[in-house]
């Protein structure tokens, strides 16, 4: 029932923050005037928007423990970075759906690097890693910031009710993902692939959407 509880309050934590750092990310674009952004500085922003992510986490987690222990943080940490792969697979699949209709062709860039992306989840790991060493580092302006932020905006009625929707689905997203996990330790595969079901319906799509093309050309 505890980690039922904390794998929705992080829901609601990681919701509310990707809701702040969307205002902070279309400031930044404001700045540069609508000067198309390069890989390495969406990635550099990515770095410091995932790493102050880790730190409010952090801090999440000592309040819920109020003890600073390995056992007392591990959930916390595995509930991240199933988070951050998930960001990671899905940001994968829309490049490969992208690179299926020339992605820049719709007038969208495809923004996806694997190597990046692994290096700033690797970078990631590696700071709550440096946190459980050095806890003070923790307590920063930036970070203590941004909990509060989340704290305030989490008690406000309505859009703090809708943050807890998104924490819900959240929360069964990652009970979707433990089944499968766990079914794959037991049969080999998972319960669900979804990856496969949207890699056939994606398929799918496209071979009619040339069908269309073709039929019009004639």
């Amino acid at each position: 029932m505890d980690l039922i509880q904390l794998i929705f309050q992080l829901g609601v934590l990681f919701a509310i923050y990707s809701f702040i750092w969307f205002f902070i990310d279309l400031g930044l674009a404001l700045l540069v005037a609508g000067r198309k952004r390069a890989l390495p500085e969406i990635y550099l922003i990515k770095v410091v928007k995932y790493l102050f992510l880790v730190n409010v986490t952090f801090l999440f987690a000592l309040e819920k423990n109020n003890t600073l222990s390995v056992i007392g943080v591990i959930p916390s940490a595995t509930v991240l970075v199933v988070y951050f792969l998930g960001k990671f697979q899905q940001k994968q699949r829309q490049a490969q759906v992208l690179s299926q209709f020339g992605g820049k062709g719709f007038g969208l860039g495809l923004d996806f690097d694997r190597r990046y992306e692994i290096g700033v989840i690797a970078l990631a790991v590696m700071l709550f890693i440096l946190l459980l060493a050095f806890p003070e580092y923790a307590e920063n302006n930036i970070a203590t910031w941004f909990r509060q932020s989340i704290i305030d905006i989490e008690k406000t009625v309505i859009i703090g009710f809708i943050f807890k929707v998104i924490g819900f689905f959240f929360l069964l997203g990652m009970l979707l993902k433990m089944v499968n996990a766990f079914n794959y330790l037991i049969s080999g595969r998972p319960l669900v692939d979804f990856q496969t079901y949207m890699g056939s319906n994606t398929t799918k799509n496209t071979k009619d959407d040339f069908d269309d093309y073709e039929e019009i050309n004639e």
